[in-house]
């Protein structure tokens, strides 16, 4: 297996455990699952550590540390399979363990597509995606910095009147995992983040709102007083909220709500739902399911990406690839068992998605959310939605909202206690534009998403 350098932690990193250590772990297991019997096995070794620091008012409210260390173990007895997982790392915990899982796949009933992934799938190459990138971080400074964060928010405006809190965290992690069909691979990554939540306004007119910027380095996180002013504005822009009747018209999502829609569609050409027959877009591969000049593309290798990884959960090997092209499914989301359910092959899913982006052959550069405003024209502009209303066997969708009501491509006044609805097989297709004001959530990055038409209950 060709690789490079990893990236190994080390007692300035804050972690307790070397790579090698690991790896040791790792074999020591794998060794005794065969010496048992085992058809096939799998383990892996991982551990995390992170700080967390909440203030609220002005006061500490809450400083937490998290250590936390696990080895897991997969058995398979020819098609039975057994998980056992330990957090003792003694050569007799691990042992025990892998006694326990080996003992589970005895005792379960056979499954004929269960099984390591076939060898020409298992990950060749693990380049170095700069995942990894410490803070060394004292709860006096996490609080300092939240600290900032909301003291921005409640200098924003007079109306800015209380808080919910604020909120630094510090988290990393690193992991060795390997199993007997030749795979072997870890690495290291981190994950940095700062939240505010300022509440606007007085009595029964009250609002809130929140913002947050997270990163893999803490240099790249957007600065607490940036962070701290936006929260505030956000909800100084909902005071004197009203209700609108009930009609039919153009909905634009805010980016980060448009992620969701996009999660939305990534559940229901997932693996899992599809071999269940729980999705509204069964046999949906090739077929057109948004217009002709949407497009959907993952990209597992983006440095520093949220969504990077060289291989899934599995030791599959990952791959750039175009899941939606000019509005037809190229392909989906699978795991190697739900490959195998499908008769199809893996995707390198195991686990979830890889930096998805959506992109619009309309997008123009210079359309930003005033621009996606103005295509809107007369309409809801919809900035936060409740209630968890998605039914993905039949995609009826159906959330709690708020907003804005536009006219004319302006902004006439907030909107609240409404409630949008349609069908997501409807949304897709109905998808007019995509923003160039691209947000990114985790492993998804697009922009607001204006669809032609929805329902929308008000009073």
């Amino acid at each position: 297996m060709k690789t490079t350098t990893p990236r190994v932690p080390s007692a300035e990193t804050g972690f307790s455990y070397t790579r090698p250590f690991f790896e040791g772990l790792v074999d020591t297991a794998l060794a005794h699952a065969k010496k048992l019997g085992a058809t096939d096995a799998g383990a892996e070794a991982s551990e995390g550590c992170g700080l967390s620091v909440s203030v609220r008012k002005g006061e500490l409210e809450n400083v937490e540390r998290n250590r936390d260390k696990s080895l897991g173990v997969t058995v398979y007895v020819g098609q039975r399979r057994g998980n056992a997982s330990t957090s003792d790392f003694s050569r007799a915990a691990i042992e025990q363990t892998v006694q326990a899982a080996y003992d589970i796949a005895r005792f379960t009933a056979e499954d004929p597509v269960a099984g390591l992934p076939d060898a020409e799938d298992i990950a060749t190459t693990q380049p170095d995606l700069d995942l990894f990138h410490p803070w060394a971080l004292t709860s006096e400074q996490a609080a300092k910095i939240a600290l900032e964060c909301e003291a921005a928010a409640l200098a924003t405006d007079r109306r800015i009147t209380n808080s919910e809190g604020a909120g630094v965290s510090a988290q990393q992690s690193h992991f060795f995992s390997a199993h007997t069909r030749g795979f072997r691979g870890g690495y290291a990554s981190s994950r940095h983040s700062l939240s505010v939540a300022p509440i606007a306004g007085k009595g029964t007119g009250m609002q809130r709102d929140a913002w947050y910027s997270s990163m893999r380095c803490a240099e790249e996180l957007a600065s607490p007083e940036a962070v701290g002013r936006y929260a505030a504005e956000r909800a100084l822009s909902r005071l004197k909220s009203r209700k609108i009747s009930t009609r039919e018209c153009p909905v634009l999502f805010e980016s980060p709500l448009a992620a969701g829609l996009l999660g939305g569609f990534v559940q229901a050409v997932s693996g899992g739902a599809l071999y269940r027959k729980s999705s509204f877009l069964l046999d949906s591969m090739g077929k057109k399911v948004f217009p002709e000049h949407i497009h959907l593309d993952e990209d597992p290798f983006v440095l520093r990406g949220k969504g990077s990884s060289p291989f899934d959960e599995e030791g599959v090997q990952t791959r750039a690839r175009k899941v939606v092209d000019a509005g037809r499914v190229q392909g989906y989301f699978l795991s190697t068992y739900s490959a195998r359910k499908l008769g199809m092959k893996t995707t390198g899913n195991a686990g979830g998605s890889h930096n998805l982006t959506l992109s619009s052959r309309r997008t123009r550069p210079g359309d930003d959310l005033d621009a996606m405003l103005k295509k809107l024209g007369t309409g809801l502009f919809v900035i936060e939605l409740m209630g968890q209303g998605v039914n993905y066997v039949t995609g009826d969708y159906s959330r709690g909202a708020s907003g804005f009501w536009v006219e004319n491509g302006q902004i006439a006044y907030p909107v609240q206690e409404i409630t949008i609805a349609g069908n997501m097989k409807d949304m897709f297709k109905g998808i007019e534009a995509v923003g160039a004001d691209t947000y990114n959530y985790g492993a998804k990055t697009v922009g607001s998403i204006l669809i032609n038409r929805m329902k929308v209950a008000g009073s």
